[in-house]
């Protein structure tokens, strides 16, 4: 088992980007921070990066009930979904497998958690399409 969900698909970052928001929202995420890598990496160390941003997503009702079940797990909160670009419109679209990242945690009250909000996260990997 992966401990990421994957699908490279064709289209403009900044569209695709706008697509894998409204499908987080669909699924009842929201992003609570944006990291793009490519200006920290230049900022930071003037080092050139493709395009790559980091999307932390968190669906309020599930954050809830693992924080309930395991009071550490915001260690492991938010969900992470990224985006980079491989070759010009070429976007790779991951986002986290919460089953893998959390089998450390030996909760089984986190588990059934951890099993929805997978669903929900490849759900959003699967309905992305290429730009038309």
């Amino acid at each position: 088992m992966n401990y990421y969900f994957s699908k490279t698909i064709n289209g403009k970052f900044e569209t695709i980007e706008i697509k894998v928001k409204a499908l987080l929202k669909n699924e009842g995420f929201g992003v609570l921070t944006e990291i793009d890598m490519q200006t920290t990496l230049k900022e930071k160390l003037n080092k050139d990066f493709r395009k790559y941003k980091i999307l932390g997503a968190c669906n309020p009702p599930f954050a809830f009930k693992a924080l309930q079940a395991e009071d550490k797990i915001g260690t492991m909160l938010p969900c992470n979904v990224i985006l980079q670009e491989h070759d010009q419109n070429k976007i790779e679209v991951s986002a986290i497998n919460p089953m893998v990242s959390m089998q450390a945690v030996e909760n089984s009250a986190l588990k059934a958690v951890a099993e929805e909000v997978s669903s929900k996260l490849e759900n959003v990997i699967n309905k992305l399409e290429n730009e038309k």
